[in-house]
């Protein structure tokens, strides 16, 4: 806009920045161009690859190994201690059949 008028110097100021605006998204668009190019012309190296200490499938029996732990501790102290019993009751079938009769209705 070159114009032999004078120019608001605001609107000067915005032509400005406007123009140094579109200078870096030019500058911008062509360092992307020329790392897509780089990129094409040298496959990627691979320096670390993550490797998993304990495969997913050792993992999911370890979990079900924990929880069938921790259900008998806690059936252990549950039956023992709250419920005065012994310890090894706990284990027995006949204790089990006992309770599911009582669930039941039988007893």
């Amino acid at each position: 806009m070159e114009n032999n008028k004078k120019q608001h110097p605001i609107i000067s100021k915005i032509i400005a920045l406007k123009d140094s605006l579109l200078g870096k998204i030019n500058a911008r668009k062509e360092r992307k161009k020329e790392l897509t190019e780089h990129e094409e012309s040298e496959p990627k190296r691979t320096f670390w690859v993550q490797i998993r200490l304990i495969p997913i499938w050792l993992r999911i029996i370890l979990i079900a190994l924990l929880l069938v732990l921790v259900s008998i501790i806690g059936l252990q102290i549950g039956y023992s201690y709250i419920g005065d019993g012994d310890t090894k009751d706990v284990l027995k079938k006949e204790t089990w059949t006992h309770i599911m009769d009582i669930i039941n209705g039988k007893e």
